[in-house]
């Protein structure tokens, strides 16, 4: 028994003071009561917001079948009523969508039918820079009562027999060019012919007219600089009067409009004076042509102009004043040695004055004036520069003075209908003419003075297309005192590109 009890005792001890193979193998450290309580506490939280987050999601999930329903529901409807107006459907989900979808389609053709068009229509240069054609297809119907210089824009009466017919001689072509900088200058370039050479009658041809070199430009802009070479009205006269009956040759056209295409080259200086105004002053040579018939014996005449001849280039010059209200004054200066042989020699010369003044309403006036001498190459001195007298084999020459000039009245009547009335004389000295216009002279010799007074309509319908009616009266006086008056009945119709 006492061994008994001594081997149960000595197998407590062991079980009780003995550490067991799993205590040996996986003991850890146990956590303190408290941190274990805060474990606890986070683990509760993160289940509460677990459940919220579930309820919310449960809760947008039924507000999203809800509107599904009622698409459906709309959509069954507009299906069960296809008449309904279109109204209707820009007033729910399902039409604003369709209508945004029809929409992107819409923009999608244009942009594709656009670029199509730019591809058939573009322009290539050689330079790759951007090329633009322009031009105005224009057609003039007209009626003279008594004969003119030239039946389709006449610009001066010489009496006979009335004519009538129409014409689109009168047609504009152009290209637009733009280049690359250049000593910090935009490039650019223009040209416009239109088929008023050849004044002949005869033949088809003749009708159709030949092509002539109207203006052309190549320019070098700064910001208030700009260098110019151009074929175009000199710088002395820069506006023009209104007409779409007289293109070929400006309006007024030898009747107080110094004009011509003269070849220049130039340049520009602008100053910014204020806000609301501005100066500039322009600068140019230029090669003035001679008058339309002119010479000093039966001969040819020769192949080189009087300016050319006298182997210096002709000068301009002009300074104006502007304001963004539309107000441009300007004076200017023109000064051109002629040589008409080795024995006579003149000094052409001009003063001029230009101004556009807006007026009350829709008015505009507009005009120049001039006083000068040796005019004919632009457009004055009654067609000449001078004239002569030719006794036995002596001739004697003299320089023509002359004065002249025009003004207009605009009146816009919409952004689509403008009148125009305007009034232009050219007068030469009638006592310098009288004691050379006895003896057998060349064209025009005997003229002193022409006056034309024209007034018209323009209709613009749309930005591309022109109409115009015009009533034109020409007074042509010689030295003598007769005159010879033309009236002038003139329709046109133009398509601009």
């Amino acid at each position: 028994m006492n061994w008994q009890r001594s081997c149960m005792t000595i197998a407590l001890c062991l079980v009780g003071i003995g550490p067991s193979p799993a205590q040996q193998i996986t003991e850890k450290p146990t956590l303190p009561p408290v941190a274990m309580q805060q474990q606890i506490e986070k683990l509760a939280e993160a289940v509460t917001l677990e459940e919220a987050e579930v309820k919310s999601s449960q809760q947008q999930i039924q507000a999203l079948r809800e509107q599904v329903a009622a698409l459906q529901e709309q959509l069954a409807a507009s299906r069960a009523s296809p008449t309904a107006p279109s109204s209707q459907a820009g007033d729910n989900p399902v039409g604003r969508l369709s209508a945004a979808v029809d929409a992107l389609h819409e923009q999608q053709d244009l942009q594709q039918s656009e670029i199509a068009t730019h591809e058939q229509t573009k322009v290539e240069s050689a330079s790759k820079f951007p090329v633009k054609l322009t031009g105005l297809i224009l057609m003039n119907a007209f009626t003279n009562s008594t004969g003119v210089d030239v039946i389709q824009s006449p610009t001066l009466a010489t009496g006979g027999a009335g004519t009538t017919g129409i014409t689109l001689r009168q047609t504009i072509l152009g290209l637009d060019a733009r280049g690359p900088h250049l000593f910090g200058a935009n490039t650019s370039a223009d040209v416009r012919v239109d088929f008023f050479g050849g004044l002949g009658q005869a033949n088809y041809a003749a009708e159709g007219g030949t092509a002539r070199l109207r203006t052309a430009h190549v320019d070098l802009a700064w910001k208030q600089t700009r260098a110019f070479v151009e074929m175009d009205r000199p710088i002395i006269s820069p506006n023009t009067p209104s007409s779409l009956t007289a293109v070929a040759q400006p309006a007024l056209a030898w009747s107080g409009n110094l004009w011509n295409w003269v070849p220049q080259i130039g340049v520009e200086q602008s100053v910014k004076l204020d806000p609301s105004s501005s100066m500039k002053v322009e600068a140019a040579v230029a090669d003035v042509p001679d008058p339309p018939t002119i010479g000093v014996s039966t001969s040819a005449p020769p192949a080189a102009s009087l300016a050319e001849q006298s182997r210096w280039p002709g000068s301009e010059a002009r300074i104006g004043y502007s304001r963004e209200n539309g107000l441009e004054v300007g004076a200017a200066g023109y000064f051109s040695p002629h040589s008409a042989g080795k024995d006579f020699r003149f000094d052409a010369w001009a003063a001029t004055i230009d101004y556009r003044v807006p007026l009350i309403a829709h008015l505009e006036a507009s005009g120049s004036l001039y006083r000068g001498l040796g005019l004919g190459g632009l457009g004055g001195g009654a067609f000449k520069d001078y004239v002569y007298s030719q006794p036995g084999n002596n001739y004697s020459y003299r320089p023509l003075d002359d004065v002249g000039g025009w003004t207009q009245l605009k009146a816009r009547a919409t952004e689509r209908i403008e009148f125009n009335t305007a009034f232009g004389i050219d007068n030469a000295f009638s006592s310098e003419l009288k004691q050379y216009t006895a003896g057998g002279s060349a064209n025009y010799q005997n003229m002193a003075r022409n006056a034309t007074l024209f007034t018209n309509v323009i209709f613009s319908p749309t930005a591309y297309t022109l109409f115009s009616f015009e009533y034109r009266r020409i007074d042509t006086s010689a030295a003598s005192g007769s005159h010879l008056l033309a009236n002038i009945y003139g329709v046109a119709a133009g398509y601009r590109f």
